[in-house]
């Protein structure tokens, strides 16, 4: 920890690093972590419930009249009314990680009065540590970091999530890939949308979509994303996207090229286009029943 950072940060680095060693100790035989089901594809483990227990010990032993929102317990726990609302995911990417691969991260924000305000993504596998400040800059190991500078969307290299629920519209979501595909050098799917956003903020990727998450999901990384200089916001570029379950990040200039793309697959997207939209998706549906009727 330093002594120039923002004090709140600090003691989110430290809760971090805490349930980053937790991670680290379960990954050493992750065969034998008790894993359960939250629904379908969608899994929880003990580790899980460790991290979140010693990230919410560090934050209310230091602000004890904080509130908390954390994935796997909600709001049950510090003051839901209060002024500072820490937003806590205690292991994205638990599917990644019960597989043992590789990635997946502790995501921690701060929101005070509906702004975030500070930001730590700590992916403990590679011991990456990323922090931001409101306007104090994003830092990758205590490194400045930036968004992309290319500014052709055909150079561009993506990242997102694949849908993996029940009620997902798996018809859209193709047609959908299938566009941006189309349109940039890659698309790729790490599988920790924290840490995806974090890698948007350091450059390593242009830009980020996906449907479907939660605001623990996004929180750290959109502050990582605006403090080095992107856009985050919904898929019409509506910025106020924290509770909207659509994110779209990118360095500016792409975002502005991604929003004419994606915004028609936004719920808040006209009827007009929606209605555009499902209609693709039925002949994408159609076509592919049809390979699958043909004879071999």
């Amino acid at each position: 920890m330093s002594s120039t950072l923002h004090p709140m940060i600090n003691v989110a680095i430290k809760a971090a690093r805490a349930a980053g060693a937790i991670i680290n100790r379960a990954a050493l035989d992750v065969e034998a972590v008790r894993i359960s089901q939250k629904q379908v594809n969608d899994f929880v483990t003990e580790v899980d419930h460790a991290s979140e227990r010693a990230i919410i010990d560090t934050l209310l032993t230091a602000y004890p009249d904080h509130g908390i929102l954390a994935e796997e317990s909600g709001s049950e726990h510090g003051n839901p009314k209060a002024d500072h609302i820490w937003i806590i995911d205690p292991l994205d990417g638990t599917t990644n990680f019960i597989h043992g691969f590789p990635v997946y991260c502790v995501s921690i924000a701060l929101q005070v009065r509906g702004k975030l305000e500070q930001a730590v993504v700590y992916d403990p596998s590679r011991n990456d540590l990323f922090t931001a400040t409101k306007g104090r800059g994003a830092f990758m190991n205590e490194r400045r970091i930036r968004v992309s500078k290319r500014t052709r969307l055909d150079e561009c290299l993506l990242s997102t999530g694949f849908p993996f629920r029940p009620e997902d519209d798996f018809d859209k979501y193709l047609r959908l890939m299938g566009d941006v595909m189309q349109r940039t050098a890659g698309l790729r799917r790490p599988g920790a949308a924290a840490l995806d956003l974090a890698y948007v903020a350091a450059g390593f990727s242009d830009g980020f979509f996906e449907l479907g998450l939660q605001p623990w999901d996004m929180a750290a990384g959109a502050l990582l994303i605006t403090e080095a200089g992107g856009l985050v916001g919904n898929f019409t570029g509506d910025a106020n996207f924290l509770e909207q379950r659509e994110c779209l990040a990118a360095s500016p200039r792409i975002y502005a090229q991604l929003v004419p793309l994606l915004h028609k697959y936004s719920k808040f997207a006209s009827a007009d286009d929606k209605r555009a939209v499902s209609e693709s998706a039925k002949t994408l549906s159609i076509s592919s029943h049809s390979e699958d009727d043909a004879p071999l």
